[in-house]
């Protein structure tokens, strides 16, 4: 297995290379399509990275990578699995090319919110609203002794 390149993007400018020592694959045998084959060979591919102690990010991305894929990570831990081809081959390339897809996505900065203003007239209709809710409860009161 060689190393997994990912293509570069906002939050990584030249990409990022995950050593191959960081990877761990495992197979296993998936379900699906397939004929008899499919209850013999180990086609299904799961490959795991633990994005805590990769050296294939630096301190920011480790942090935006975490907060980011922390609903998926367990632990540190990020595994992906690939079974919708039938062959070992094909499942290895998409696991991969999915992982670096899901790096490129998480390391990427977080898009400033851009300040809006109220217009002119939603600010006009929101008073008017007021006045009215206020002049309709004003008429609920009980009347004072004048």
């Amino acid at each position: 297995m060689d190393d997994l390149h990912v293509a570069p993007g906002p939050g990584a400018p030249a990409g990022l290379t995950v050593p191959a020592a960081d990877l761990l694959e495992q197979f296993s045998r998936a379900s699906g399509p397939g004929g008899q084959g499919v209850n013999t060979t180990d086609s299904r591919v799961q490959l795991s990275i633990d994005l805590g102690t990769t050296t294939a990010l630096d301190g920011v991305q480790r942090e935006r990578v975490l907060g980011r894929l922390a609903p998926r990570l367990t632990g540190t831990v990020l595994t992906i699995s690939a079974a919708e081809h039938r062959s070992q081959r094909q499942n290895r390339a998409a696991a991969r090319e999915r992982l670096a897809a899901l790096l490129r996505e998480a390391v990427a900065p977080p898009t400033p919110r851009r300040p809006t203003r109220r217009t002119k007239g939603s600010q006009r209709r929101r008073l008017e609203d007021k006045r009215e809710r206020s002049a309709l409860k004003q008429e609920r009161r009980r009347p004072g002794r004048d």
